[in-house]
């Protein structure tokens, strides 16, 4: 994707999304208002039209016609889908990623799984800017066995870096976990040296994937990521509510014990057993009955992004918060704004964090003359970037509409 002009002009957006190589990928969603600027695909993607037709045949032929006879294919679907998104964007192996239940819940499970795992060792590793619901399962898991949370407190812009980790890692933390792209100013953190710091220290690494699974190549096995967990209605376009994803490295599996026990991680699961005997391998992390309609929504977007390919999606995302950023410098720097993402592409995620001192008020009017983005306190708004349905004008017109606010 190349352009001749200069990014304020829109001749600059509109050469970029002629050349874009993903741009075809919008046509295979619903825009039900084409008039409707959104920039939102970071907190809810759009809806794929392949996931409409799977739920209607979902609803009339399988649950409608064949009733129970339906399980004989359902009761794999959190494994393949699993697989799917694990091995074409996870950049795991087979058989270590499972779909199931919400994120919360899932992180809850692989993080008492890994602190139990490490007894003897009496702290967990985290940050203040580490996504609500982690922090809040954080402190209830640190409650319930008497352990101390420690709080990293890095730059609020730029994240948390290796060295704050290394600072505060010693032999009593057993367990260190992060968010791999921060929900608010889309700081990526440096995945391969947290990791390996972490396991130098005789810590097991938890890291939530939520805002970079399908804008950020991961390298869960590469790096030899342990644990992680994710949710899929942001760029997956799984749909509000879709069941969320848990990873654990095959080495772990077997070592590490589900706390919850399930009649889904149970061995022989229909012999309805006097006692739970827990299925080996990444089956063993299920617990409860699967949510079949969320499942089939997850399978279709996760199948787009497979599709178009996780680096093809990076460097859309990469390309689309640039445009964002040189827009930010020359219209709303001017008017009273600083950028709250890293200006290194590097190490930001799919989505910029614009920030004012009136940014609620402003998102919210921006909504009223068509342009969706969202807000974060306590200055933050976001501007979400998917790759598979953002068009380059699309930046191009939500940020010129709030310099005309702004000016």
């Amino acid at each position: 994707m190349t352009a001749t002009e200069a990014p304020t002009d829109r001749s600059y957006a509109e050469e970029l999304d002629a050349g874009d190589p993903l741009g075809a990928f919008r046509e295979r969603f619903v825009i039900d208002d084409p008039g409707l600027i959104y920039l939102d695909g970071n907190s809810l993607g759009r809806l794929p039209r392949s996931t409409q037709a799977r739920l209607r045949q979902l609803i009339d032929s399988e649950w409608g016609r064949e009733l129970i006879d339906g399980w004989d294919r359902w009761l794999d679907l959190p494994m393949t889908v699993g697989d799917l998104i694990g091995t074409e964007l996870l950049g795991a192996r087979q058989g270590e990623v499972v779909v199931a239940d919400s994120t919360t819940v899932n992180f809850y499970r692989v993080a008492a799984a890994a602190l139990d795992a490490r007894t003897g060792r009496r702290a967990i590793l985290t940050d203040r800017p580490n996504f609500p619901t982690d922090r809040y399962v954080l402190q209830g898991v640190a409650a319930a066995r008497d352990l101390a949370v420690r709080w990293l407190e890095p730059e609020p812009v730029e994240g948390t870096q290796p060295s704050d980790v290394e600072a505060a890692l010693d032999e009593d933390v057993a367990l260190v976990t992060l968010s791999l792209v921060n929900y608010r100013s889309s700081a990526l953190a440096d995945l391969p040296a947290i990791t390996r710091l972490a396991h130098d220290a005789g810590a097991l690494v938890l890291w939530d994937l939520s805002h970079a699974v399908g804008a950020v190549p991961v390298g869960l096995e590469e790096h030899g990521v342990d644990l992680a967990v994710g949710c899929t209605y942001k760029y997956l376009t799984a749909g509000p509510g879709s069941p969320a994803f848990l990873y654990v490295r095959s080495e772990l599996q077997d070592e590490l014990r589900n706390p919850i026990q399930g009649w889904f991680g149970q061995r022989n699961q229909f012999a309805m057993g006097p006692d739970y005997d827990r299925e080996p391998g990444i089956r063993g992390w299920l617990a409860g009955t699967p949510a079949v309609f969320g499942l089939a929504a997850v399978d279709e977007g996760a199948s787009l992004c497979a599709e178009a390919g996780i680096e093809a999606m990076r460097a859309k995302v990469t390309a689309l918060t640039e445009l964002g950023i040189a827009l930010h410098d020359a219209w709303l720097a001017p008017a009273g704004f600083t950028l709250g993402s890293p200006r290194d592409r590097a190490r930001r995620g799919g989505h910029i964090a614009l920030r004012h001192p009136n940014g609620r008020a402003l998102s919210e009017r921006l909504a009223t003359v068509g342009v969706r983005t969202d807000f974060r306190e306590p200055d933050s708004l976001r501007v979400g970037c998917s790759p598979l349905t953002t068009r380059f004008t699309d930046v191009w017109d939500g940020l010129s509409r709030l310099r005309e606010m702004t000016s």
